[in-house]
């Protein structure tokens, strides 16, 4: 008897331990995707902020909520994106690990543009720093970064808002944001520091599956640097392609694969043009010859062709910055960067 119980201990002390995934909880779908790459095959997280729904303003789910409750680590973009967010991270994430992705060393981070059209915004010629390994000038746009004249101008007397727009009344409505556009998970860069940024944060967590998630991470960033060699191959031969888009959300993949936009409709993703900047907008489509607008599925896209009734725009297409109509996981990522390539190669076409 004796006998058999230590060699049924002996069995139980050989075999393999079940360790339980941390519980994780991400903002967004794209940055969802991201780390359910490096949880692949250890756990799956939860997303909080459902497909189609704007991150700028969310009620969430009771479901939601609770996955957010019960979260290990909590991975979102910051509050530029998601200025609610704070409030039930401090409330029910109370013991969670807060990892703000805009935070984290080493991405490139881009200041909004200003003025409806983006023409002076030519990215090649940037004053201040270097270029990267892409040839782009982003030193100046690093973690950390000094924006010494922006804030100068800002609080010089007589300057309101930038970012503000006067409605028919005279009234400003302000599009309120930090330092910086928080879009940055459109520069497939940048997520390819998150992806290592995301392994190694879980790994502080959960170090019994530190390796997997480190292996995950390599398999990610190397997936990545193929996806971005097969945008750059299509990107390459766009030229001369005017378009507009809803509201201005994509200068990190613009300006990472060199297809700028001409302007944008809307301030914010949850504004209406004001008049003087629906004029704007026509003129400059009849000046530069612009043929194709993008809507977002989030918004009524009659208020687009009514901003471009009677021009020469041919194409009201669709572009989106979260990837609304994609399933979210693993794959959703690469789905999203490759439909916005896609769009403005339909464009061309």
């Amino acid at each position: 008897m004796l006998k058999k119980f230590l060699c049924g201990s002996f069995i139980f002390l050989l075999a393999p331990l079940t360790v339980a995934a941390p519980n994780v909880a991400v903002d967004i779908a794209p940055a969802h995707s991201l780390v359910a790459q490096v949880m692949a095959g250890v756990g799956k997280p939860d997303l909080i902020i459902r497909p189609g729904a704007s991150p700028h303003s969310y009620t969430m789910r009771p479901s939601e909520a609770e996955a957010l409750s019960r979260a290990d680590v909590v991975f979102y973009i910051s509050k530029d994106l998601t200025p609610w967010i704070e409030t039930p991270l401090e409330n029910l994430a109370v013991s969670a690990k807060k990892v703000v992705l805009l935070e984290v060393k080493g991405i490139t981070l881009h200041e909004f543009r200003e003025g409806t059209t983006f023409e002076g915004h030519d990215h090649h010629d940037d004053e201040h720093g270097d270029k990267d390994k892409d040839g782009h000038h982003d030193d100046e746009h690093k973690q950390k970064n000094e924006n010494d004249h922006h804030d100068a101008y800002s609080k010089k007397e007589g300057h309101e808002d930038e970012h503000a727009e006067k409605d028919d009344h005279g009234n400003y409505d302000e599009h309120h944001h930090g330092e910086h556009d928080p879009h940055a998970w459109l520069d497939p860069e940048n997520a390819k520091i998150w992806l290592q940024a995301i392994a190694t944060e879980l790994s502080r967590v959960d170090a019994a599956n530190a390796a997997a998630y480190q292996r995950n991470a390599t398999t990610a960033i190397k997936k990545m640097d193929t996806l971005i060699a097969d945008i750059r191959a299509q990107t390459k031969k766009l030229h001369g392609i005017n378009f507009i888009v809803f509201h201005d959300a994509y200068q990190y993949f613009e300006r990472r694969f060199d297809v700028q936009a001409t302007g944008a409709i809307s301030i914010g993703d949850a504004s209406d043009p004001s008049p003087a900047r629906v004029k704007e907008i026509r003129d400059t489509v009849a000046r530069l010859n612009v043929r194709c607008v993008f809507t977002e599925p989030q918004f009524n896209p009659g208020m687009v062709r009514s901003v471009f009734e009677n021009t020469k725009v041919s194409t009201i297409g669709v572009m989106d910055p979260l990837g609304a109509d994609i399933k979210p996981g693993e794959r959703q990522y690469h789905k999203l960067l490759k439909a916005l390539v896609s769009s403005i190669v339909q464009c061309q076409n």
